[in-house]
């Protein structure tokens, strides 16, 4: 097979560089040949994981004659489509299980649903759990800790890490959560929580491993890289050098694990970092990632790597299944019947609620965009004031906005795509001086997608080396003292994206449980009945609800005039 390099593995002490890359039709070493394969991101595209099974069956009856094969996956698993959420990700691991998974990783977007079913009260992590329960396989998550304790949940399959076997052969199994999963996730269903270092909860399983006899200890992270060349694995300029991944992995002595498997990035890697392979296959069941060891019989001699590129499952790379797939190690491959067949209920519930029509007709195409004010951004942001009344603005956040609003006649399910989250409309009290406070706090970071403003405008410019915001209502400009009624998402009213940190808004919060935003956008689409972006300008980004003298972070240095100096963006010409 084309595109795969021999590497000579790790050993718990060795510090010299991988051997030469080589084609993969070198000999075999004596011993066994392991194939192990990484899923990761399937955000619930379980309609990927009938043809996937194909892959993975061919791979088994190779390995029949020479070693085996582990199947393993590195998170966000559940939170993105219908057939998923319906069930809060029972059918993925239903099918995870009938593929055969060894183990996989947790992710930040596992702990999406909160408590069981449609109750945002209860336990926080009761979907999360009862998921977990039914795992024929270990999850795993080295450094997701108890804040005050330090010590791991004691959840059901949850582990730091596994030893399992495979062909006779000890493979320890690592999972590490990246370090950004308290400020991403939905706090209220975090609480208690903390992420600890990756680089210390790795170096502690990895040696409690080698001690227990593991042969081949395996990094799966629910943080990855980004590279955009796959032809040479020790060639890393087409790789984003500050990816997490690639930071932890050269953090980690040598000879702490021997290969890794990332993911969240919804990027691809294939390479070698610090004498460490490591793959990674984007998202959404687009593909996998490979590595292949070959064990030497002599537990004294080190194991040969071949890493392998991304594997697309598609032919038309980029092409959802069911597609043409490649040939794959000699075979042509087929989809799993058994596995459409596990599917099928979940795929009919959710065709039926996704088929269900909206009752608004889209003219035209509306976009969005995550760093910049976009036209989607803003209708949503017109569409949430309009859904509850006696409100005055609302503010969104642009890492919820997930898909393009797409022209026709609207059905649920692609208003579903472009809201796959379940949060629920929260009315917050501020004071205009918290606001501006809030919105000059968010100007000035460069994390997390932009805030969509509706029922207001924001304006910004640098005077004496300070940044200024002025808002605006209907033209008139909003006083300090002025009472608002602010619609945000529960993600953002409990802490998400840190936008009102230091507000105590307990006592000033409406959570209406019972309101998802997605719903309460189709509510407000329903009595419009039409959407034509050519004859209604008010949500058009052209018209600039945010007026910036900078794309964000906005940095207002010591030379900077009240009159914003020449640059175009300055004046608002861009956003």
């Amino acid at each position: 097979m084309l595109g795969a390099f021999l590497l000579a593995a790790c050993a718990p002490a060795a510090t010299s560089a991988p051997a030469r890359p080589a084609e993969p039709d070198t000999p075999r070493v004596d011993g066994v040949r392991l194939s192990l394969i990484s899923t990761t991101d399937l955000h619930g595209r379980i309609e990927a994981l009938p043809l996937l099974a194909g892959y993975v069956g061919r791979l088994r009856e190779l390995r029949e004659r020479d070693g085996g094969v582990m199947l393993l996956d590195a998170g966000d698993m559940f939170q993105g489509t219908l057939e998923s959420n319906l069930d809060e990700g029972q059918v993925v691991f239903d099918a995870y299980r009938a593929l055969g998974y060894d183990a996989v990783a947790l992710g930040n977007h596992e702990f999406d649903y909160g408590p069981v079913g449609d109750s945002t009260s209860g336990n926080p992590f009761g979907a999360l759990e009862a998921r977990l329960s039914e795992a024929s396989f270990p999850v795993l998550a080295a450094n997701l800790v108890w804040q005050a304790t330090r010590a791991q949940p004691d959840w059901p399959k949850l582990a730091p890490s596994a030893l399992l076997e495979v062909a006779s052969v000890r493979v320890g199994v690592i999972g590490a959560l990246t370090e950004e999963t308290p400020h991403i996730v939905m706090p209220a269903y975090f609480r208690g929580l903390g992420v600890v270092s990756m680089s210390e909860r790795v170096k502690l399983e990895a040696a409690r491993l080698r001690k227990r006899g593991a042969r081949l200890v395996v990094l799966l992270a629910h943080a990855g890289g980004h590279c955009s060349q796959f032809d040479d694995p020790m060639n890393l300029t087409s790789c984003k050098h500050d990816a997490e991944l690639l930071e932890l992995l050269r953090e980690l002595p040598a000879g702490t694990v021997d290969l890794a498997f990332g993911g969240h990035t919804h990027q691809a890697m294939a390479h070698v970092v610090s004498g460490v392979p490591v793959a990674q296959a984007w998202a959404y069941g687009r593909g996998f990632a490979r590595i292949d060891a070959q064990v030497p019989a002599s537990p004294s001699a080190r194991p040969k790597l071949l890493v392998y590129p991304p594997q697309a499952l598609c032919k038309n790379d980029g092409e959802a299944p069911p597609c043409e797939p490649h040939e794959y190690e000699g075979a042509t491959i087929t989809a799993s019947p058994a596995i459409a067949r596990l599917l099928r209920g979940a795929q009919q519930r959710a065709l039926e609620v996704r088929s269900r029509p909206v009752g608004v007709t889209v003219r035209a195409e509306v976009t969005r965009s995550f760093e910049r004010e976009s036209d989607l951004g803003n209708l949503l942001a017109d569409l949430l004031v309009e859904a509850v009344p006696g409100s005055q603005i609302a503010l969104l956040n642009g890492g919820g906005i997930r898909a393009d609003l797409p022209a026709g006649e609207l059905r649920y399910g692609q208003l579903y795509e472009v809201m796959p989250f379940d949060n629920r409309v929260t009315i917050l009290m501020l004071s205009g001086r918290e606001l501006r406070a809030v919105i000059a706090r968010h100007l000035g970071r460069a994390e997390h997608g932009i805030l969509s403003v509706g029922g207001m405008t924001v304006r910004a410019r640098c005077v004496n080396a300070e940044l200024q915001v002025e808002l605006r209502k209907d033209g008139k400009l909003i006083d300090d003292a002025a009472r608002l009624s602010v619609v945000v998402s529960d993600y953002l009213a409990t802490g998400g994206d840190g936008l009102f940190d230091g507000l105590a808004l307990s006592e000033r919060m409406d959570l209406r449980a019972e309101l998802t935003l997605r719903d309460a956008f189709a509510q407000s689409l329903s009595r419009r009945r039409e959407i034509a972006p050519a004859a209604d300008a008010s949500f058009s980004a052209s018209r600039q609800r945010m007026r910036l003298p900078s794309p964000r972070p906005v940095r207002c240095a010591a030379d900077v005039s009240g009159s914003l100096g020449s640059d175009p963006r300055a004046r608002g010409e861009t956003t």
